[in-house]
């Protein structure tokens, strides 16, 4: 399977990443088939040189069935060479368990009914 994913280049701290279609058995650094473009994080987002791509070789290999990182297919999205990828449900880890939700959901209807309550009753003696 070949793959389009991002090689890291750049000396420590300072990381700049080629993007080249791969056998996606091959390490991430190592043997590639053809560099299809560069992107420097350390660029602000505007910035023209920050991604650079080769459109015509990109798709030609998605044509022949390279299948991007989920990075890679973000950028080309945004260059609208492939639609984008619908987003991961995000883990549900650093919630708190369901009976403590319950609870705060009982504590924050409680805290609403008792400020409701003293409104009501300022409103009634100012009707009255």
């Amino acid at each position: 399977m070949l793959a389009i994913r991002m090689t890291r280049h750049g000396s420590k701290k300072r990381p700049f990443f080629h993007i080249v279609v791969a056998d996606a058995r091959s390490p991430r650094d190592g043997r590639f088939i053809e560099k299809l473009g560069t992107y420097n994080p350390l660029l602000p987002r505007e910035h023209a040189q920050r991604i650079t791509l080769v459109n015509e070789r990109i798709a030609h290999w998605l044509k022949v069935g390279a299948q991007p990182s989920d990075r890679v297919a973000k950028f080309l999205a945004q260059a609208e060479l492939m639609p984008p990828r619908e987003r991961r449900e995000q883990s549900k880890k650093p919630l708190p368990r369901a009976k403590t939700q319950e609870r705060m959901k009982a504590a924050a209807a409680a805290a609403a009914a008792a400020t409701a309550a003293p409104a009501e009753g300022a409103t009634e003696a100012a009707a009255t």
